[in-house]
């Protein structure tokens, strides 16, 4: 059995910025922020509860649950408009690596994303992805990466009902902190040079695979010839 967990933005799709516009137009659009600060806080690799936790202090509002609320109704809600304003794509390879491995009767693909889940699911419907994924941990409720990876472990054992080895546990991103959050959950790692970071970045983090993308001749020879599934 193998156990898949994608990152979405820059591994599954690239959203031609859909998620940080639609983050800065909530700030303008529910805490009249005229000009928000578009350089100071990164997004790749991140959760969404820690980087409105940097963009709320960035622009002085009050970091509590209350205004996080307020950030998510109105975050989606932009989200939805600029995905469709924004000039996104499906990555290269990514249909048919995610088919290939759905295909496999001891494959299951989850997600571990920085995203909310509300926006995971925006994203990915958007782009007629998000029935490949049953399970997953998401942006919610945490600020560290590692967390979250913990999250999308527990509920790959609840959605299969049984223990499972995190040696079988796969985890798909464009980041280094995509590699240290399987790290963290002693998962391994498979790190593509598709979103924001070159491969001899990536190189840096020490992934077990370092690929360009999913095309299919990658995803079939570096993953699923690793172990019979």
């Amino acid at each position: 059995m193998k156990i898949w967990l994608f990152d979405i933005d820059g591994t599954l799709i690239l959203s031609g910025g859909a998620g940080q516009e639609a983050a800065f137009a909530t700030l303008v659009d529910a805490f009249s922020i005229a000009n928000p600060d578009r350089e100071q806080i990164g997004f790749a690799g991140r959760t969404d509860r820690a980087i409105v936790r940097d963009l709320f202090q960035v622009h002085d509002i009050e970091v509590t649950e209350e205004n996080w609320d307020l950030f998510q109704r109105s975050y989606l809600q932009h989200l939805h408009d600029h995905l469709e304003k924004q000039e996104g794509e499906v990555l290269t390879g990514v249909l048919e690596a995610i088919e290939q491995l759905h295909a496999c009767s001891r494959s299951h693909l989850g997600l571990l994303t920085g995203n909310i889940q509300a926006a995971a699911k925006a994203k990915l419907r958007y782009y007629e992805l998000w029935d490949f994924f049953h399970f997953g941990g998401y942006g919610d409720h945490h600020v560290s990466r590692n967390n979250v990876a913990e999250v999308a472990f527990a509920n790959a054992c609840d959605h299969l009902n049984q223990s499972i080895d995190p040696r079988d546990v796969w985890v798909i991103g464009d980041t280094a902190n995509d590699i240290r959050c399987a790290k963290a959950i002693g998962a391994n790692s498979v790190a593509v040079a598709t979103g924001g970071f070159s491969v001899d970045q990536l190189a840096e983090a020490n992934p077990d695979f370092l690929l360009e993308d999913l095309s299919p001749s990658e995803i079939v020879a570096a993953l699923l010839s690793v172990d019979e599934l």
